[in-house]
């Protein structure tokens, strides 16, 4: 059951709670948020075992996920991303719906930024059923929520040579005239990820756009290009 696991995992990370180091995170995220103050691999060791068995199907996968997304420490939501970045191909681009009602509950960069890893994943293994798959982010890149589209914007992190040129050009120019930090990074940062594949076609990319692109999108995408 959803809340057998998520009682166990519970019953795992609070009595390493570091509450010196929880003030710590909190202020990193600008004391938006709480935390137990456990460090990524000290929560990770601490739970592997509880989350490395497969539920019994996606729904519920999702329920455990949301039951943590509940709590108020940070670090639970940083399970379920882990829970379901392990097991993402139980999922298919209809769950990205509830996916994304995680995704814009108290939102920060580092849930979104784990979730749209998870996202990724998904539509990295969908786009290779059915090549529409990834038309979703075509809309979600013009939605009124700039988290969604900032996880638009980085779905394709890490698909190297199977990304989709094409669609990662335009969401980089459809969002390269905003001035909201988080999507001027996330294009900079999208592009930088692909560069390291195809400096090329970045490096062409951005020459041809500088003057829409802003100062830092062009800074992160050109990082790592001579």
């Amino acid at each position: 059951m959803p809340e057998a696991r998520v009682a166990a995992i519970e019953a795992a990370l609070r009595p390493l709670a570091d509450a010196g180091r929880a003030v710590q995170m909190k202020a990193y995220l600008l004391n938006r948020f709480d935390f137990l103050g456990l460090p990524a691999p000290v929560r990770r060791a601490a739970v592997l075992g509880l989350i490395r068995p497969p539920p019994t199907d996606a729904g519920v996968l999702l329920a455990v996920a949301r039951l943590l997304w509940a709590k108020s420490e940070r670090e639970f939501r940083y399970t379920a991303i882990d829970l379901l970045r392990r097991h993402v191909r139980m999922l298919d681009v209809a769950h990205l719906p509830e996916l994304r009602e995680l995704l814009q509950r108290d939102p920060w960069w580092e849930t979104v930024d784990g979730l749209s890893a998870v996202i990724g994943a998904l539509l990295r293994v969908a786009v290779k059923r059915d090549p529409a798959a990834s038309a979703v982010m075509d809309a979600w890149i013009a939605d009124a929520d700039f988290w969604v589209r900032r996880a638009a914007m980085l779905h394709q992190l890490g698909w190297r040579l199977e990304t989709d040129e094409v669609r990662l050009a335009r969401h980089a120019l459809q969002l390269a005239g905003e001035r909201e930090f988080f999507i001027r990074k996330a294009i900079g940062w999208a592009l930088r990820d692909y560069a390291r594949w195809n400096p090329d076609f970045v490096r062409a990319f951005v020459d041809a756009q500088r003057a829409v692109l802003s100062k830092l999108s062009v800074r992160e995408a050109c990082r790592h290009l001579t």
